[in-house]
């Protein structure tokens, strides 16, 4: 069962600005080094009758996809032409001693200026499957994304069928006007932000939005064949219920990790996570249209884009007019289904098998209590706000901390010992300073505290965090995500965690494995991971509107007392502030 033809002949093929090499051809069991370079420029584009223009990779959108094999080096020269300043986070690349790569700016690296550069350079190792690539400074991410691929060393193959055809579907949101220009309004106000105008399949808003018809997502399909979907949700804010009509899906993979197959309808999936499943085609080709859809799940008091996406799956057939084909909708969840998505999140164990152990903490060294929700600033004197009450601002926090970008890269400053000049302090709580009923009545303060609060863990720490959504300002759920980690989810529900009676209940056998998770609305999560990678690591909502206001803090992870448990030296191109 090796990896499918298609995908096997792109690796030798340009895509985007790839170069292939001689090596990859004759490479066995060794990695290689691909290159790849990313020019940041503008590009016009025409969305729901509107044009404007945006900031592209190599003037795609979505940008290039990036083809690699386990084991390989990735060198990525990206290259900014415009004005905005830019990063690259790789979204699920565990970066082991590569941090000064992680991309997220003022974290590991100042971000890249206006006619400079920087080589991303990492080895993706004991990863295979599906992330991807995005911006990451302010809401660049909006359209500056595009698809990760990993596939098995050569000569291994998938742990399921082998499929005919892979196909990557990113889910993006489209914003009218300049997302930049949004989200610096909302700042600026203290006001929620304007929402989205459109969600996207692969760029394309489909059929149901206004003179959009045109610009549809079509997936093609020959009858009898097993196709593998790697699922992208690179939506700003939203969570997204995805169906096809009359189709069910294999689920066999979430976040680059193998998981056991399970078969749904519906599938929920956060911003920051990917999921790959499995879709039989039909043996024999009906006369039907079948339509894909896409919209939110959201449980919060805020405004949210409360539109459908919708793409057409379509089998090849003689005859290939689609005039007069009846046409199939899938049904999809109540926009605020949370038992439904609860139901779901808890059908995803590891494989834990021998070859795809699942290598679970047992017991653990530090645990860690992060509630994680909305708050308020003040409003600045002589100014009207348009907060929850019309007097502060909103924000959002961890532990009552809204986390405060620095000036100057974290890494940077832990790296050559800064700290002490005021980049950052050492004290992020461990838990809340202030207990009170987390997702019952809220407290009558809702103020947050700013800084850039870091927590230092020694080197091979085995930790815990329960992840506790308040109520807030409203109930909401949370996709956090871990940057340089995996983690196992090894508990979740409803209410406030009960640190004497939830545990026993953790599942320490077979939990899934993944870099971002759901924290419940009304509910809490717990995780679990091994602190085995030396450097600075960003945890934040992956709703870009939450991170905006502060929901994050980070990890410092010290060096271990052997050489390849030390972060090495900043390379000679990391860009300064």
């Amino acid at each position: 069962m090796g990896t499918s033809p298609e995908i096997t002949m792109i690796l030798f093929v340009a895509v985007g600005c790839f170069m292939a090499y001689p090596e990859a051809v004759t490479a066995k069991h060794t990695g290689i080094t691909r290159h790849y370079t990313f020019n940041i420029k503008p590009k016009n584009i025409i969305r729901l009758c509107h044009t404007k223009s945006i900031v592209t990779v190599n003037g795609k959108f979505p940008g290039p996809r990036v083809i690699i094999r386990e084991g390989d080096r990735l060198l990525v020269k990206v290259v900014n032409h415009v004005p905005n300043n830019i990063s690259i986070h790789w979204h699920g690349v565990r970066q082991l001693r590569s941090g000064w790569a992680d991309g997220p700016s003022y974290i590991t690296q100042c971000p890249i200026q206006i006619g400079h550069s920087y080589v991303y350079n990492f080895t993706v190792t004991g990863q295979r499957g599906t992330l991807f690539w995005h911006a990451h400074i302010s809401w660049l991410r909006a359209t500056v994304y595009g698809p990760l691929i990993i596939l098995p060393r050569r000569n291994e193959s998938y742990p399921f069928v082998k499929p005919y055809k892979e196909v990557p579907i990113l889910f993006g949101e489209w914003f009218n006007a300049d997302p930049e220009a949004v989200i610096n309004q909302s700042l600026q106000t203290g006001g929620g932000p304007n929402v989205s105008d459109a969600y996207t399949f692969n760029g394309l808003p489909g059929p149901l939005y206004n003179c959009s018809a045109k610009d549809t997502y079509k997936l093609k399909v020959k009858p009898g064949k097993t196709y593998l979907l790697r699922l992208i949700n690179a939506a700003l804010n939203d969570e997204l219920f995805f169906s096809i009509a009359d189709h069910s899906l294999t689920v066999v993979e979430a976040d680059a990790v193998y998981v056991k197959p399970f078969e749904t309808n519906v599938l929920m999936i956060t911003p920051g996570q990917t999921t790959n499943v499995l879709l039989r085609a039909k043996s024999t080709a009906p006369n039907v249209t079948f339509l894909m859809l896409a919209r939110p799940y959201a449980t919060g008091m805020g405004t949210f884009d409360n539109t459908t996406v919708a793409g057409i799956l379509e089998y090849e057939t003689p005859s290939s007019s689609l005039k007069n084909r009846p046409l199939l909708k899938p049904g999809l969840p109540a926009i605020n289904a949370t038992n439904f998505v609860a139901n779901f999140t808890s059908k995803f164990r590891s494989l834990a098998t021998a070859k795809f152990p699942a290598n679970v903490l047992q017991k653990v060294d530090k645990k860690f209590f992060f509630t994680v929700g909305l708050g308020t600033k003040p409003c600045p004197k002589n100014q009207t706000c348009q907060g929850p009450t019309n007097t502060p601002k909103f924000a959002a926090s961890m532990n009552n901390i809204s986390f405060a970008l620095p000036r100057t890269a974290l890494l940077q400053s832990h790296f050559f010992s800064q700290y002490s000049k005021g980049v950052y302090t050492t004290d992020f709580p461990a838990f809340p300073l202030i207990p009170f009923n987390y997702t019952g009545t809220p407290p009558n303060n809702t103020l947050v505290n700013n800084g850039t609060k870091l927590v230092v863990i020694p080197f091979n720490t085995s930790v815990e965090v329960v992840l506790q959504d308040t109520s807030i300002l409203g109930a909401e759920s949370h996709p956090l995500h871990l940057h340089g980690y995996n983690f196992y989810v090894v508990g979740q529900g409803f209410g406030n965690f009960d640190p004497e009676n939830d545990p026993p209940n953790f599942n320490l056998v077979d939990p899934v494995e993944r870099n971002t998770i759901g924290v419940p609305s009304g509910g809490w999560v717990a995780i679990r991971f091994q602190a085995d990678n030396p450097g600075v690591w960003l945890m934040h909502c992956h709703f870009d509107v939450h991170q905006s206001w502060g929901l994050g803090m980070a990890w410092v992870v010290l060096d271990g007392e052997l050489p390849n448990q030390k972060l090495p030296p900043p390379p000679s191109d990391l860009p300064k502030c």
